[in-house]
């Protein structure tokens, strides 16, 4: 009796899932394998919160294998070990995947293919970067053409969309699994409860009209940028580790698109696929030139001369750089494991371009507190904001910390909740309390330099001894032949 093995990676579920249908059409005798992998858990990247929110999420999907008549292996242990012994435990004849494009994973799965019958198929992205590329074969690297060359693909449909298998076969009796039960709990803080079916009723909300008012995605241009307020679907700890297949949340957006009643409704359904196809983007970057994860994708910019103060990195993660919209944001993400990416992109512009440090330092600090870390796209979004990288913003645009607390954070909402010794900060001094006379701080009960630190730094002064850094950089980079 013929098995196969669906080797589970970055697809905890059993909705539209290729290497679960492929495998079953291989073999209906199914052996669910996760494996839990030593070298990603030693790695600097790792996050303990993001490790729970996976253990918890295998929970989820183990009791789903059970409700259907199956189990899942669960094993620790390097992966070529483990499956070439679980092969041999269960007679499985192949190993069936969805490949990614990290340079560890390729590395990975190429040295295994080698030596067992590993078969990838598709699902981390919606098209595989190879689908999207120039006319010569070549891969993008500026997003507009890459996201024109994706949406003249065939775009995804809800109808075409695989399935939840209604029942399953129990694999061997013989196969040994470790305790899953013993591993760590995801924290109470974290706002994310695990697994698919949570996905999935995500997902349906912020799609969803049915009380009268627009659907989360119709109002997501206007929303997503404000802190105050809730207007991003909040799924991206769930494609992160595939609890929601980026084929449906795709379609879910080209519906969205077709289905809009006004021209604002269309503009933000278009924005948010927009932010699924950055997603896209990034992994095809990260896919043809791996060396972003050590290197500035503009060569010229490693030449920059980092100031990397460990005092001023210490007071970023902390949230006490005296700038209430950086230090409430940099405590959310220590408490919750997210931000909303307005939130990212101000405080990463304030690390490397006020603080002069490194993008990678901050890059790395991400990878160890998000939910949501993936190498692809953190690595694209920091480099994006230092200006070192593809899409790059100017290197000489420097986000105004004070402005844009003021543009995104209106009233104040976002910084109180998160830094709750300025709650008594009138709305005119919220965004800048060091302005505040010392006989209202008394008043209100918040002295600048003893309930809230001063800026560590004055963001003109920063700005400009950024910009000329930058331009001596560039002024350094050899001239390169026509």
């Amino acid at each position: 009796m013929t098995a196969a093995i669906w080797w589970i990676r970055r697809d905890l579920r059993l909705t539209d899932n290729q290497a679960l249908h492929v495998a079953l059409n291989h073999s209906p005798h199914l052996v669910p394998v996760f494996i839990l992998d030593p070298a990603l858990l030693a790695s600097p990247y790792s996050g303990p919160k993001r490790l729970a929110f996976l253990l918890d999420s295998l929970r989820c999907l183990a009791a789903d294998l059970t409700s259907r008549g199956s189990r899942l292996i669960f094993r620790v242990g390097p992966p070529q070990e483990q499956l070439a012994t679980i092969l041999a435990e269960s007679g499985a004849s192949a190993i069936f995947a969805e490949e990614d494009f990290s340079p560890y994973a390729r590395r990975r799965d190429a040295a295994i293919a080698r030596n067992l019958p590993l078969c990838l198929v598709g699902g981390v992205s919606v098209h595989p970067p190879a689908a999207v590329r120039k006319a010569d074969g070549s891969p993008y690297t500026v997003f507009t053409p890459f996201s024109k060359a994706w949406k003249n693909l065939p775009p995804p449909r809800s109808n075409a969309l695989l399935p939840a298998p209604p029942q399953l076969s129990t694999p061997p009796p013989g196969l040994t699994s470790d305790l899953l039960s013993t591993a760590p709990r995801l924290p109470t803080a974290v706002p994310f409860l695990p697994g698919e079916a949570e996905a999935q009723r995500r997902l349906r909300l912020f799609m969803d009209r049915s009380a009268g008012a627009p659907a989360k995605i119709e109002t997501y241009a206007d929303h997503r940028n404000r802190l105050d307020l809730d207007g991003t679907s909040q799924l991206s700890p769930y494609l992160r580790f595939g609890m929601l297949s980026a084929r449906q949340a795709a379609a879910a957006a080209v519906e969205a698109i077709e289905q809009a009643a006004t021209p604002a409704a269309r503009h933000s359904a278009e924005t948010w696929l927009n932010e699924l196809i950055w997603r896209e983007f990034y992994i095809a970057i990260l896919h043809y030139f791996p060396q972003v994860r050590r290197s500035s994708f503009r060569p010229e910019f490693e030449r920059i001369p980092w100031h990397n103060g460990q005092r001023a990195f210490a007071a970023w993660t902390e949230g006490r750089t005296g700038y209430p919209i950086i230090d409430a944001a940099m405590r959310q993400l220590a408490e919750s494991g997210w931000i909303p990416n307005r939130a990212r992109m101000i405080v990463a512009s304030f690390l490397v371009k006020d603080l002069l440090i490194d993008w990678r330092w901050g890059e790395r600090w991400f990878m160890q507190h998000l939910i949501d870390g993936d190498p692809a796209a953190n690595n694209g979004g920091w480099q994006w904001t230092a200006g070192v990288g593809t899409d790059a913003a100017p290197y000489f645009r420097v986000f105004n910390p004070i402005l844009q607390s003021q543009k995104f954070d209106p009233g104040g909402m976002y910084i109180r909740r998160w830094l709750p010794e300025l709650a008594p900060v009138p709305d005119a001094h919220i965004h800048t309390p060091w302005e505040m006379p010392l006989s209202l701080q008394r008043q209100v009960g918040c002295l600048i330099g003893q309930d809230y630190p001063r800026p560590i730094i004055d963001h003109r002064e920063a700005k400009e001894r950024t910009l000329a850094v930058y331009a001596q950089a560039r002024e350094a980079t050899p001239e390169r032949s026509a």
